[in-house]
């Protein structure tokens, strides 16, 4: 399902990630480990599209993404990736039904607020539908974020430090939600990650060093 080969991603003279060979088949959940700088953004990112790597190839889905690019790679990434980013990115304006609905009007899908319904109700956000971020806790905020990663049943669920910051108890809620979620999209599951805490709930791991 994802295959990353020959992989290097420089800035400048500087390089950030090497990674010769990767891949993660259907439905599986994978960590990603590394310290602070070790390249794991910049991983998710490439993995996303959001980002071309300087060296190698890139296939989600036998969609070798250096075959796409602009409003085409937009598309595709909008209908096939789901991304919760560690800094959640929600709309301020936007109540959090509508937050749910950008996600397929930016893939250019018709409109699903059966789904939208659906998944508030689920992660236990009905009655904060017409509320707007700012007015959230963070674990709902970061269940809205959640809710809109997988709005359009992705093949793939990126998550960027989602247990930072967090206490014990919404540690393992965080990671509950994410596996959960995945699981009912059929989704490949990567958390990237420097908490130690994670480890034990995957049993697939890379281990990226700084």
């Amino acid at each position: 399902m994802l295959r990353l080969s020959g992989i290097r991603q420089r800035y400048g003279a500087k390089q950030v990630l090497a990674l010769d060979r990767f891949a993660a088949a259907a439905g599986e959940h994978w960590l990603v480990l590394g310290a602070s700088g070790s390249g794991k953004t910049t991983l998710l990112n490439l993995i996303a599209g959001l980002l071309a790597p300087s060296e190698g190839e890139i296939a989600v889905g036998g969609q070798i993404l250096a075959m796409l690019e602009g409003a085409a790679l937009d598309r595709w990434r909008g209908r096939n990736v789901g991304i919760v980013p560690q800094k959640l990115h929600l709309v301020s304006s936007l109540s959090v039904l509508d937050n749910l609905l950008l996600a397929p009007y930016l893939a250019g899908l018709s409109s699903d607020k059966a789904r939208a319904a659906s998944l508030l109700e689920k992660l236990n956000l009905k009655e904060n539908s017409k509320a707007k971020p700012h007015q959230l806790s963070h674990g709902q905020a970061q269940r809205v974020a959640v809710a809109r990663a997988v709005m359009n049943r992705p093949k793939l669920l990126l998550a960027d430090e989602p247990t930072a910051n967090l206490d014990d108890a919404h540690c393992e809620q965080a990671l509950d939600l994410l596996q959960d979620q995945a699981g009912e999209c059929g989704a490949t599951l990567i958390v990237a990650t420097h908490d130690q805490r994670a480890k034990a709930r995957f049993d697939k791991r890379l281990e990226l060093g700084a």
